[in-house]
């Protein structure tokens, strides 16, 4: 048993997925709490997750960013394991974990490791995807989550080790999952850059997608894996550009003039 002070809460958030969720807190029962925050889940999420922990409370979604603070003030111990409910922590990953606790983290107070995605029947090892590093794991008296949505990441302050076993991602369950999600996030993105008023600029629509493809196919070495590898950094470029079209169509109904409401009667 760890010493309180290096005691860890599990912390998932989750919304609509009762088909992954059980997978997920399965592989943290070994953490000293599991805390999830379900977004009024309208299929079995909230019932299932119920099953493997007491700890699960109903939340408006605030978005990405916001919902991991508020799960964050809700953990009772001084570690917190950030997860999502479509990821899993591996054995090798938990074995490393516990590893570093047994031996004392001293001065650390965060780890990163690599997040590996499944997508389309096969792991992917290479490309933008793979090693996917992220900061999950952290001292909540150190750390907190900040970023652009919808991409959240969790900032330390103080010295932060990095292992090397992965975190499973379970993220999309087909191509038509995986348009669905850009759709979404290319419209937060798109609506977040408007709202700090980045400019649409013809170069970022028009040069950035042929280069994302680049990046991750050639540079990333995306060709390695398959045809997946062909696919994804196909739908990276598309996302790009649904992003800056997205952006651009913001600007245009910006400079619309007023529509005059219809006269009465």
């Amino acid at each position: 048993m760890r010493p309180d002070r290096l005691k860890i809460s599990a912390c998932v958030t989750a919304g609509n997925e009762e088909d992954k969720i059980a997978a997920c807190l399965a592989s943290l029962e070994w953490c000293d709490e599991v805390v999830v925050v379900d977004s009024f889940s309208q299929d079995k999420t909230y019932e299932i997750s119920k099953q493997y922990t007491a700890l699960v409370f109903q939340h408006p979604w605030e978005g990405y960013i916001a919902q991991k603070n508020y799960i964050r003030s809700l953990a009772r111990h001084p570690w917190i394991l950030f997860v999502d409910a479509d990821e899993v922590v591996s054995d090798d990953l938990r074995g490393e974990i516990e590893r570093e606790f047994a031996a004392d983290p001293g001065e650390t107070v965060g780890y990163r490791f690599p997040r590996m995605v499944h997508y389309l029947g096969k792991w992917i090892r290479h490309g933008e995807w793979y090693p996917d590093i992220k900061l999950r794991l952290f001292r909540k008296d150190c750390g907190h989550s900040e970023g652009h949505e919808p991409h959240d990441r969790v900032v330390v302050n103080g010295p932060v080790k990095t292992l090397r076993s992965p975190l499973y991602h379970f993220t999309y369950d087909n191509l038509a999952d995986h348009i669905h999600t850009l759709n979404r996030f290319s419209s937060i993105s798109a609506s977040e850059k408007f709202s700090r008023g980045e400019k649409f600029r013809w170069s970022d629509l028009i040069i950035r997608p042929p280069w994302r493809f680049c990046k991750s196919y050639l540079v990333k070495r995306g060709f390695l894996d398959g045809r997946q590898g062909f696919i994804i950094a196909l739908m990276s470029a598309f996302g790009v550009f649904v992003k800056y079209a997205k952006l651009m169509e913001l600007w245009i109904q910006h400079r619309l003039p007023k529509k005059d409401p219809a006269p009465h009667d």
